[in-house]
């Protein structure tokens, strides 16, 4: 995480640098060129993937929001170096997130008015992804909950459980901190004597819609903030109590002060939960109950740690969890599409839309009838018996009812005041948003409490792991062309290799397994079957590598295009897998990804194999050759893709397909987001 205060005369150079210089960077990189710490080249480029942000404080966003100028000052002595006006240098700063999602925002006074520990050192910086902010050279265990497993059969929260499982997984993380290893003795040093915990939760947005409840709402931003203020009050409640038994974190005595005062603000916020309503009195009285409780356990004996809760992205352990919706997520759409390994696709409608319409009160054959109509088209907007007011319950982050940008940043807002660090989300705007609407975004964010925030415009990022297909029609080579006599019934013709034939092949390495590919050609050079042999000969791994292969020569020579093999066939993740001898294709994800990546090397042409994401030598050449010219001129744009999901893979190396259903992912921020089920990578 890099991080610049908003103070610094060199913020305008860091905006820049990171919009400007993405485009050129990434390419350069890809096509070779030499990239270590003493090369010039690292000049382009000293931005690049380093997670920006830029700390904001509430001077700064006053002068903004009344027009005023601003001053940049020297990092030795604090003398003006250059005095701005404040709304530009946002605008600015909208404008660089806006080009290519970086940087993010931190609201530095804000971190630090919630902030227990003060006396010992301010808060400076976070994790990565923005939920964890303490002081320097400390650590925090993550851990969260599967909200939708409190949901009773009657659709109500049970409050007994959660506060049970609260209770017992916070001990759990507190006994971990003692036997946990850390990076470096300063890391390690700190998080024992502060002690600071991460518990969270996934699922809230599952949770929201199973109730009936839309998540951008304020019934949907009151439910979600009682929950959380329930689960930080027990947090704190469980870590006086295991303070009384084991005494306070080292650094407490100093910062009790301090602490208390934290804790006392975050009582005084549950009572700003509106709509008690929707919110039902037995949560609503143990949210309360849990923060007087923290706080008079506190007074007497202290707390054992730091920090009690984040809401981290979840991405990993959500997809353990078998969870719907990641951290504080929507749900990302009512239909999930999973792609098969073997081509095809089926679709499943999400499946907390049936529990959303027996909540509202829909009858068992209206409720089927509807789940069937959003399976056919994708979108409950007209299905039979659906009420229009209750469309928002169906909301979600994608579709033609996508929530509201803002409609994220105000849930971030409700459950903020009940989170001990920050929440981690990227606020996804569609294309055509404007830089000024990124800008206000920034603002309000701000003024509704959010402690960092970062957003992802659609399409923004030059390298994103999406790229517009080719046009298929006017370059691909059918079935039938290839085999005279295909169509209408005829019987296809296979076009055998001759005995004596040339081959190509190679030694390969992939992981701990080692084995030869052979491909026979035909005269005009065009594969005609492949085999390969596996070292450890016999194996399971070797049969049915060698059934593959039949098929796959079968296929071949009844005039299949090699292209639709790699196409299928490359990419696919499963062990073994690891480093590779080829210096191409440096880590494949199984032997099959690693051959026919290989394959694709020699067969495709440079168009199909940067349409599959393979980097081969010439397609590293051709992307470089995309922003070449003549010295002392200007780079020159690709053209843009066109927007959604048009590529066959990933073109970059580190986008891999989504674990949970086999879909591509898009980059959200700093992450990777499935557009079909909706994970995402971000921390566990």
């Amino acid at each position: 995480m890099v991080v610049l205060d908003v103070d610094h005369p060199d913020i305008e150079e860091f905006i820049w640098c990171k919009a400007k210089e993405e485009r050129k960077a990434r390419v350069l990189e890809a096509a070779g060129y030499d990239m270590s710490l003493d090369s010039p080249d690292w000049g382009s480029i000293q931005y690049q993937n380093a997670n920006n942000s830029v700390r904001v404080s509430d001077a700064f966003m006053e002068a903004v929001v009344e027009g005023k100028e601003w001053n940049l000052t020297a990092r030795t002595d604090g003398s003006v170096v250059e005095t701005v006006d404040a709304r530009k240098l946002m605008h600015d700063l909208a404008e660089a997130a806006w080009q290519c999602a970086d940087p993010g925002v931190q609201y530095d006074t804000t971190i630090n008015s919630w902030h227990t520990l003060p006396n010992t050192g301010r808060i400076n910086a976070s994790n990565p992804c923005s939920e964890y902010m303490s002081i320097d050279d400390s650590a925090c265990n993550l851990a969260s909950l599967n909200l939708m497993k409190f949901r009773r059969e009657d659709g109500e929260f049970d409050v007994a459980a959660f506060e049970h499982a609260v209770d017992v997984v916070f001990l759990a993380q507190e006994i971990c901190v003692g036997y946990s290893s850390y990076p470096t003795p300063e890391i390690e040093r700190n998080a024992k004597a502060f002690r600071q915990l991460g518990l969270g939760y996934a699922n809230l947005g599952a949770l929201l819609m199973a109730r009936g409840l839309p998540y951008d709402s304020d019934e949907g931003r009151s439910y979600a903030a009682a929950i959380t203020a329930l689960m930080t009050g027990r947090a704190y409640r469980k870590s006086s109590e295991i303070a009384h038994r084991m005494g306070p974190f080292a650094g407490y005595a100093k910062n009790a002060a301090a602490m208390i005062g934290v804790i006392a603000k975050h009582r005084a916020a549950v009572g700003n939960i509106q709509h008690t309503d929707s919110v039902p009195e037995d949560l609503l009285v143990a949210a309360r109950k849990a923060w007087d409780d923290a706080l008079d356990l506190g007074e007497v004996h202290g707390y054992r740690n730091a920090q009690a809760t984040v809401l981290a992205p979840t991405g990993t352990i959500s997809f353990m969890m078998d969870c719907d919706t990641t951290g504080v997520e929507p749900d990302f759409s009512l239909v999930k599409s999973k792609k098969l390994v073997g081509g095809g696709e089926i679709t499943i409608v999400n499946k907390t839309v049936p529990m959303a319409l027996e909540k509202l009160g829909y009858a068992p054959n209206e409720v089927s009838e509807t789940v069937a109509y959003i399976d056919e088209r994708n979108t409950i907007v007209g299905a039979p018996y659906v009420k229009t007011e209750h469309y928002p319950v169906f909301d979600c982050a994608i579709g033609d009812r996508a929530i509201h940008y803002m409609g994220h940043v105000k849930m971030m807002g409700a459950v903020q005041p009940f989170i001990s660090g920050a929440i981690s989300k990227t606020v996804n705007l569609p294309e055509q948003a404007t830089v000024e609407e990124v800008s206000q975004l920034f603002v309000e964010a701000w003024q509704l409490g959010v402690k960092a925030i970062a957003i992802y415009r659609d399409n923004c990022k030059v390298a994103q792991p999406l790229s517009g297909s080719k046009d298929k029609e006017a370059g691909a080579t059918t079935l039938a062309a290839l085999a005279p006599g295909a169509l209408a019934g005829a019987k296809p013709q296979r076009r055998r290799l001759p005995e004596d034939r040339v081959e190509v092949g190679r030694k390969f390495r992939v992981g701990e397994y080692e084995g030869y590919i052979h491909v026979g050609l035909y005269e005009d050079g065009t594969p005609g079957d492949i085999f390969v042999d596996i070292a450890k000969d016999g194996t399971t791994m070797a049969g049915l590598m060698n059934s593959l292969m039949i098929a796959v020569s079968m296929g071949l020579q009844y005039g299949v295009p090699p292209e639709v093999y790699v196409s299928k066939l490359s990419h696919l993740r499963f062990e073994p897998s690891g480093m590779t001898n080829d210096a191409d294709i440096r880590v494949a994800k199984s032997i099959v990804d690693y051959i026919f990546r290989w394959f694709g090397k020699k067969f495709l042409t440079p168009e199909q194999q940067e349409e599959v994401g393979i980097l081969s030598p010439e397609v590293k050449a051709r992307l470089a050759a995309q922003y070449t010219t003549p010295a002392g001129s200007e780079a020159v744009a690709a053209p843009a893709p066109p927007p959604g999901q048009t590529a066959l893979f990933n073109a970059w190396e580190d986008a891999v397909e989504c674990a949970r259903c086999g879909g591509r992912m898009v980059r959200t921020g700093s992450c990777y987001t499935c557009r079909d089920c909706g994970t995402n990578t971000g921390c566990s």
